[in-house]
């Protein structure tokens, strides 16, 4: 049983979050790193859904689930990654309110993008293996009702956790060993005996996690049985599902090590690197994944740069003819 501090009568009403190291001169280089990977995030998932918005070639289902999926990255990473830069130059000090509605957010944005993934493993199974029924299947009423369900289950399920944490004791504790305001960390500084809340983080979160990339596996799994007795639409089937495949597996992989990982000491400093990746790496470099694996994406990308190059120049001559 976790020890608990002695209560001498008075609470906290705010918590301190250490963030990532006490080293002055390594902070500045994380901050430089840190800025440039959320610019990197920004920028290219809102080029993705200008892309995916404006270029009737990417008007399909698949380019529909990943315009959500930028903007589901793009909030991801806003609602840890200001607070975090703060940290590196300052005391990082947040409300207990303002604590809670962190981790109410992270939670229900990570638990959309698990079941949005979910929800593009199901896509690229019916493009592949039922591809003269794929717009009879995906059509537009079935891709809105799985955004919306994406939406409505991360912001319902993660409610839970976020009530169960506001309603703990905070006593004497108020260092968050963390960069943000995550369950485990938080929860650790109650004056309060919170095994129910690690057992409901671990068993709520890990059936949630466990469901949706059981989900996403199943797809894949028709999809390969599917190539292996067609082995001439491999190649190409290949190349639409890689892209989709690498974020599920760092996605996954650093989730499921956070939160359904043993709790001790040392899995406090893990899941700090774990959330580095998915919380700032994964949603940066998704954009980068997609572009280079996708040839659609490509070419529309070329052509949108060749566009504001031609009106530049238009512009450009436009001006000299007035001066």
């Amino acid at each position: 049983m976790e020890k608990m501090e002695p209560w001498n009568g008075t609470s906290v009403s705010d918590f301190i979050l250490i963030g990532l190291t006490d080293l002055p001169w390594l902070r500045k280089i994380l901050f430089i790193f840190v800025l440039f990977c959320y610019q990197l995030d920004i920028t290219g998932n809102i080029i993705i859904i200008i892309l995916a918005t404006r270029d009737p070639s990417l008007h399909s289902p698949m380019y529909f689930f990943l315009a959500n999926l930028s903007f589901l990255d793009i909030c991801f990473s806003t609602v840890t990654v200001p607070k975090m830069m703060v940290g590196f130059w300052m005391q990082n000090v947040i409300s207990i309110k303002a604590c809670i509605v962190q981790m109410y957010f992270f939670h229900s944005l990570g638990f959309s993008e698990g079941v949005l993934l979910s929800a593009m493993g199901y896509d690229r199974y019916v493009a592949i293996c039922h591809p003269l029924r794929y717009k009879i299947i995906m059509r537009k009423s079935v891709c809105l009702s799985l955004v919306f369900i994406s939406w409505a289950a991360g912001l319902t399920t993660s409610l839970v956790n976020a009530l169960m944490t506001s309603q703990l004791p905070f006593c004497n504790a108020n260092r968050v060993h963390h960069f943000y305001c995550d369950v485990k960390p938080v929860i650790k500084l109650a004056c309060k005996d919170t095994r129910v809340n690690q057992m409901t983080l671990t068993y709520f979160s890990g059936f949630i996690c466990t469901g949706t990339f059981i989900l996403t596996v199943l797809s894949y799994f028709y999809i390969i049985s599917h190539l292996v007795a067609h082995q001439s639409s491999k190649k190409k089937a290949f190349s639409t599902c890689s892209a989709h495949l690498t974020v599920v597996m760092v996605f996954y992989g650093t989730a499921m090590s956070t939160y359904l990982g043993p709790d001790s000491d040392t899995s406090i400093e893990r899941d700090r690197v774990a959330a580095i990746l998915f919380a700032l790496i994964t949603p940066s470099f998704n954009p980068i994944i997609y572009t280079l694996r996708n040839k659609e994406v490509q070419t529309s990308l070329r052509s949108m740069f060749k566009k504001l190059h031609c009106r530049r120049k238009t512009l450009n001559l436009w001006n000299l003819h007035f001066c």
